[in-house]
């Protein structure tokens, strides 16, 4: 009889799946036209070989997250890309700025009947599957959710239902946006995931092998 009481596990997935929209933005990876300022470091080659490795490590660790998954272009939709049609749904980013883009992402999400709803970007190394999961989790307990990101920013947001001023009157690219979009959340629940460091600059990623390997080939050629 139990067996016939308890939901089967598939079931719950469905169910969490369909309220669970996770949305991915990224930059189309055009020669010059991304992480600029680590192509100051590294060059322009260098940078959007270093970006195309965050995008497919950022694939990888989203594929298999328990949501919707949505990835938001800057400049154009790919019917082709690493991002498969069957996975991932697309869309264009709109807006003047960040903020601007983001709420319109967020707009259509809770319109379409998403009760949880988390942003990343796709300039992160360090942050793998679980943390994505655990941020779900949080949201389910604390309505908000923020990842905050060593330079001052956040790499991940995560909201039960739309806070307009998060994305308003913010500095977008300095050392404030974190701060202050704390203050506007300091009305409402909310959890501080642990803090991770996004991509900007070589110092960033000096460390780590696969992009070290990226240079040594560079400089052999």
């Amino acid at each position: 009889m139990l067996g016939h009481l308890i939901p089967h596990t598939s079931y719950l997935n469905s169910e969490r799946m369909n309220r669970n929209l996770l949305i991915i933005f990224t930059r189309n990876p055009e020669l010059g036209k991304v992480k600029t300022r680590l192509a100051k470091d590294v060059g322009d080659e260098n940078a959007l070989t270093i970006y195309n490795i965050l995008l497919r490590h950022t694939k990888k660790i989203t594929e298999n997250v328990n949501a919707v998954k949505q990835v938001w272009y800057s400049e154009n939709i790919k019917e082709t890309d690493l991002w498969s049609t069957g996975n991932y749904q697309k869309h264009l980013q709109l807006g003047n700025d960040l903020g601007a883009r983001m709420q319109l992402a967020f707009q259509k999400g809770f319109q379409s009947g998403y009760q949880n709803i988390i942003v990343i970007g796709s300039d992160l190394y360090d942050i793998q599957t679980k943390d994505i999961n655990e941020a779900f989790d949080a949201l389910e307990k604390h309505g908000n959710v923020i990842g905050p990101a060593e330079d001052g920013g956040y790499y991940l947001l995560g909201l039960t239902e739309m806070i307009p001023e998060l994305f308003e009157n913010k500095p977008w690219g300095t050392d404030e946006v974190l701060q202050k979009t704390l203050q506007d959340l300091s009305s409402n629940n909310y959890e501080l995931l642990e803090e991770k460091n996004d991509v900007d600059y070589w110092s960033d990623i000096e460390d780590i092998p696969i992009f070290q390997e990226v240079l040594k080939q560079h400089n052999n050629l």
